[in-house]
């Protein structure tokens, strides 16, 4: 018997259209190889991370919980999104800056930032030097690490990564629109994962359209 193997994208594309859920290892395969990497040279770090520390997905493993919904949830929102109204940026865009927009977590532990080197294909994060892990440090390290991994990113991406939290009091300018559509749409897609399916992620079946 001939057996017919479907391409990742169009599995990726066809478990979108019926409104299924897409699990971690697809999204892996689907995101440029630049992006993926991070994970694929550190999969333990990731494996075992927390989504937060109370707030949201907050158990071992609730890091790739909280990040795959916020992917998941974007596929779907921007699946109508765009059958009704054009949107100015691709659904690979923003799954880009969701796989990006708390990359640092994996590699804090106890409020420190640990440098990662990469060894034979494998992160090592276990090392004397470490970063406090404020704000300021976050967001650098973030940077470093994108940069560190030749991960080429629009301006729009940028500014989607700075601004998916919302927009401070302290950067907010009357008349001036800071946020960018692409923020805008990441930020919804977190805010929903972190804030009304805080408790979601765990488990949830690949394909599954009652999204559990």
């Amino acid at each position: 018997m001939e057996y017919v193997t479907i391409d990742t994208k169009r599995l990726f594309g066809l478990e979108i259209a019926a409104g299924h859920y897409v699990d971690w290892t697809i999204f892996m395969q689907v995101l440029p190889p630049s992006v993926s990497n991070i994970y694929h040279r550190s999969p333990m770090i990731f494996d075992r991370a927390k989504g937060s520390s109370k707030n949201h997905q907050a158990w071992v493993g609730g890091y790739k919980n909280h990040v795959t919904e916020c992917m998941n949830i974007a596929c779907q929102q921007y699946r109508w999104m765009n059958q009704v109204r054009f949107l100015p940026f691709t659904l690979e865009e923003a799954l880009v800056v969701l796989f990006l927009h708390d990359i640092e977590k994996p590699f804090k532990h106890q409020g420190r930032l640990y440098r990662c080197k990469v060894h034979n294909g494998f992160c090592n994060c276990v090392q004397e030097e470490n970063i406090e892990a404020t704000k300021e440090n976050r967001n650098k390290f973030r940077k470093d690490l994108i940069e560190d991994y030749g991960i080429s990113l629009t301006d729009a991406q940028w500014n989607a990564l700075e601004y998916i939290e919302g927009v401070p009091d302290s950067v907010y300018t009357p008349n001036e629109r800071t946020m960018g559509e692409l923020a805008a749409f990441c930020h919804t897609c977190d805010i929903l994962s972190a804030r009304l399916w805080w408790d979601r992620g765990l488990g949830v079946p690949l394909g599954s359209n009652r999204w559990e």
